[in-house]
């Protein structure tokens, strides 16, 4: 198996021992990103739209956009944020939005209010 290491000196580094994001043949798996100074700031709509730019700035490392996400998984700290992350979800994608799930965790690193995990394929 052939993988490449993908990495964004744009997007926060990984707080662990894992990468940011991992190209396999066609196949993109970008870890779940989050938006620290934001989270601090206590601005929802700011943290949410930083953690979608994230995302934007690894998949351009890999010759990819949000056009080619076909899977993503949120995770947020509060179901009553819902409405406010898909709207800013939502403003990424013109038409046809990948599959998706959202989940209500106990708690998510560095106690941020959500994090966003994709897979995205290059034809």
């Amino acid at each position: 198996m052939a993988k490449k290491i993908i990495f964004s000196d744009k997007a926060p580094a990984a707080l662990g021992p894992y990468s940011q994001a991992v190209l396999v043949h066609n196949t993109l798996y970008v870890s779940g990103q989050i938006a620290l100074a934001e989270a601090a700031s206590g601005d929802l709509r700011a943290e949410a739209t930083q953690v979608m730019e994230n995302l934007g700035y690894i998949l351009s490392e890999a010759g990819m956009s949000y056009a080619n996400i076909v899977k993503a998984t949120i995770f947020l700290k509060n179901m009553d944020d819902f409405a406010l992350i898909n709207e800013v979800y939502g403003a990424y994608f013109e038409q046809a939005p990948p599959a998706r799930e959202t989940v209500q965790v106990a708690k998510l690193p560095k106690d941020v209010n959500v994090e966003i995990s994709v897979i995205a394929v290059n034809d």
